[in-house]
């Protein structure tokens, strides 16, 4: 049996939002369950992200190590970053996002893996691409600040990467999803099986 998840939208009878932030809100929804009864539930509302497992030709991946307050931790993770503009070309965002926080650029592009990152408590969904052939960008480096200015990079072997998210050593979801997704493509029918850096996102529809 195959199983894939499907579209479905319960009725909202009502819909507030007490908080909005400078990217992200809070809404709460009145919800109308199968048995008519009514109930709220409070979610974050995200613009999306993308994620890049960029491998070089050591088959390396590249990884940063930055501080994240909400979990007091600072933490290995691949390259990343918000869906700024509505409707964003995630392959577009993706290629920003490696020039800006790794200043390389990658000649193939492949998607990874869709993951919602917490669906009882956000509408935020991530693509995490795989990209290759990676070779330094031109120009100069892009101007970072605030946690990103102290940010360490690193290049590290996927095993280890694999090693460390099954050991409890590595949390950051990108980097344990991306990692075990691209250890599971190699072991399977491997990256040219893969969807195309175009691949349609129902979760974050794009244009072309």
């Amino acid at each position: 049996m195959r199983i894939q998840d499907t579209p479905e939208e319960w009725p909202v009878t009502a819909t507030a939002t007490p908080f909005t932030g400078n990217k992200t809100s809070v809404r709460t929804d009145e919800v109308e369950m199968p048995d008519g009864s009514r109930v709220n539930r409070d979610y974050q509302v995200h613009p999306g992200s993308v994620a890049i497992l960029a491998l070089d030709e050591d088959g390396r991946v590249i990884v940063l190590r930055q501080y994240r307050h909400p979990v007091r931790q600072r933490l290995w993770e691949i390259p990343a970053g918000l869906l700024d503009i509505p409707g964003e070309n995630p392959l577009h965002a993706a290629q920003r996002e490696l020039y800006e926080e790794a200043h390389v650029k990658a000649e193939d592009w492949r998607v990874l893996i869709d993951v919602y990152t917490s669906p009882g408590g956000s509408d935020e969904a991530v693509r995490i691409f795989l990209a290759r052939e990676i070779s330094a960008a031109e120009g100069e480096r892009f101007e970072v600040s605030e946690e990103e200015a102290d940010m360490e990079l690193a290049r590290v072997s996927l095993e280890e990467l694999v090693r460390g998210a099954l050991a409890g050593e590595l949390h950051n979801t990108c980097l344990a999803m991306g990692a075990l997704a691209l250890q599971a493509a190699l072991s399977g029918d491997g990256i040219d099986a893969l969807r195309p850096a175009d691949a349609s996102w129902p979760a974050r529809p794009f244009a072309a």
